[in-house]
């Protein structure tokens, strides 16, 4: 008896750990994201409307590598100019796609406008779009880059103040490819060939010429460049920054803004790959020509603007006299959609481009999980209705295991009377009455510690699920039914305002809504599917612990408590028909009538 106390105390700090942890660091931490996002909105739409004279020039002179190249950006003006301003500082040619409307901006031949017309910033389809990429001159500059570097020979190549020549009315289409071009001093033709699919996709395929008498000899470079890394705190369940794949059997590398703030990280020189900067929803990647050598590098630099940037360089390419060669790089810069980045990485090659999303480590669980409950939803068309039905088919899957653990359960309440004769007869005699009890539990062929394992295998699903609904964009702004307009965020209402009928807002740690509360009754009620513990400790800790986790994942998203509620259903249901079927006594309406039952108020 002494080491189950120990053992409960031991669950009730571990409790009360986790519940400071909740109350006095997520909490705050998802306060202080609130705060940020709505900081950020506002300052974006100030952005929209304000004019500002500061100057900033807007181009970019180049910042020295490793190995003494210049493909990168450094003296960059502060972001000083507004978003329709620096737009209309440069001749642009304009992106207009079902997903994607935009602009290409001339000088650099830069993508640096990028909005996504299928997302917006709230459940409300009337507030702005997405926002993704936007010039180097704003304050949330953000935009992607090809170029070349070379020698005197090869006289001035493309980089980040060429202003290249497009054909007059040209506009980027899924239908209508653009041809930029722009011959340089020494007569070296560059034609810039853009075209884009129906979704994110830019294929960049670059022809160059050499008319000369004389080989020449350059190398290309690509990189992504942001002026400010995301303003919301990062969040441990999922990686937002630098990311990528050195080569096509390389596995994927990823780096945090802080870590790369510190000190430059270097991938080895490989072939094939990719690399990019990711947010939670959306992402900006360079897929480089496959065919070439490439090294790749996350930096930070101070220098006028501070800026993250994610670069390659290629190993040089020789152009002998009168011949031309093609480059192609193509740019993914959108929303991380699970379907759509699977068929990039079949359609294009593109080694383990599918872990642009982050699937955590149980990635041979989540990703499965998911493709289950997108399956359920393009039946049903509602994703919370998925996640009831993937809910169904999880139990189904764990129902063998299921089964013996509730089994050795009832076993286990078969033999109470037993156990109860061991104790009267070995009183404080402990090395006997164990060894008693092992004797009972060979004799029965119980396995006292079988009911645990089941539970301890569900953990990684739980895992998972929280994973999918936390990362995938699907879920993102993604409707249940009633209050539930985005399954992704927290339960909206509370109990502390009567669920919105009193008019007032309450703290975020007082949200209790009402899927939380759904929550905790039917974990309440599971664990009172079983005997009361004659232990007080461990009866206290079963008498709070629904209460305790009601407050811990009303801060979750809904869908997941959703699930959790099903389940904890779901769990009822079985357990009480397996412990019908062994000729268990279930517990649950005679303990209910013990918590509700007045006790009598004993004489002094």
């Amino acid at each position: 008896m002494e080491k189950n106390r120990n053992y409960f105390i031991a669950i009730a700090l571990s409790v009360v750990i986790v519940l400071a942890w909740q109350f006095l660091y997520m909490n705050p931490r998802i306060e202080q994201q609130r705060r940020a996002e709505e900081a950020r909105q506002a300052q974006q739409a100030t952005q929209q409307t304000q004019t500002t004279t500061a100057p900033a020039d807007g181009t970019s002179a180049p910042a020295t590598t490793p190995s003494g190249t210049t493909p990168a950006t450094s003296g960059q003006q502060a972001g000083t100019l507004s978003r329709a301003e620096a737009l209309a500082k440069t001749q642009r040619v304009e992106i207009d796609t079902n997903a994607i409307a935009g602009s290409i901006n001339l000088t650099g031949a830069r993508l640096d406008d990028v909005r996504l017309k299928d997302y917006h910033e709230t459940v409300d389809d009337s507030s702005p779009i997405i926002t993704l990429l936007s010039p180097a001159e704003t304050h949330d500059g953000y935009f992607t880059e090809l170029g070349y570097i070379g020698n005197e020979g090869v006289g001035s190549v493309p980089g980040p103040t060429t202003v290249w020549t497009a054909p007059a009315g040209a506009k980027l289409t899924e239908t209508t490819p653009v041809t930029l071009s722009y011959t340089n001093d020494k007569g070296v033709v560059f034609n810039r060939t853009i075209s884009i699919d129906d979704h994110y996709m830019v294929t960049v395929t670059d022809k160059i010429e050499n008319p000369g008498q004389d080989a020449i000899t350059l190398s290309a470079y690509g990189r992504i460049t942001r002026n400010n890394k995301p303003i919301t705190p990062p969040v441990f369940v999922i990686h937002e920054g630098f990311l990528g794949v050195a080569g096509a059997d390389g596995s994927l590398t990823e780096e945090t803004y802080k870590k790369v703030e510190e000190q430059p990280y270097i991938l080895p020189k490989a072939t094939g790959g990719w690399l990019g900067i990711t947010d939670k929803y959306w992402a900006a990647a360079i897929v480089p020509p496959q065919d070439k050598a490439v090294e790749t590098r996350y930096s930070h630099f101070t220098d006028g603007q501070p800026r993250y940037q994610a670069d390659y360089r290629s190993d040089a390419v020789t152009i002998a006299p009168g011949a031309s060669t093609e480059l192609k790089n193509m740019i993914f810069a959108g929303a991380k959609e699970v379907p759509l980045v699977d068929r990039y990485e079949k359609q294009y090659s593109i080694p383990k481009f599918d872990l642009l999303i982050d699937w955590g480590w149980f990635y041979f669980i989540t990703k499965p999980m998911f493709k289950l409950m997108d399956f359920f939803f393009r039946y049903f068309g509602n994703f919370g209705v998925a996640i009831l039905l993937t809910t169904i088919v999880v139990k189904l899957l764990f129902f063998p295991l299921a089964s013996k653990q509730y089994a050795s359960m009832a076993n286990m309440k078969r033999m109470q009377p037993k156990i109860e004769e061991l104790k009267a007869k070995f009183g404080d005699d402990r090395m006997g009455m164990q060894q008693a009890m092992m004797q009972l539990y060979k004799e029965e062929k119980i396995n006292p510690i079988a009911g645990c394992w089941p539970m301890l295998l569900q953990i990684p699903v739980f895992f998972a699920l929280y994973k999918v609904i936390y990362v995938t964009i699907e879920m993102r702004h993604a409707p249940f039914f009633g209050w539930i307009h985005d399954l992704s965020a927290p339960d909206p209402t509370s109990l502390f305002n009567l669920f919105g009928l009193l008019p007032y807002d309450v703290p975020h740690f007082l949200m209790i809504g009402v899927w939380p509360i759904i929550m905790g009754i039917t974990m309440f009620l599971q664990m009172r599917m079983n005997p009361t513990p004659p232990d007080p400790t461990q009866a206290m800790i079963f008498t709070w612990m629904p209460l305790i986790f009601t407050f811990m994942l009303a801060s979750f998203p809904a869908g997941l408590v959703i699930y959790w509620a099903w389940n904890n259903t779901l769990s009822i249901s079985q357990q009480a028909v397996i412990m019908k079927r062994h000729g268990a006594k279930i517990e649950l309406f005679d303990n209910l009538k013990g918590v509700f039952k007045r006790k009598p108020v004993q004489s002094k």
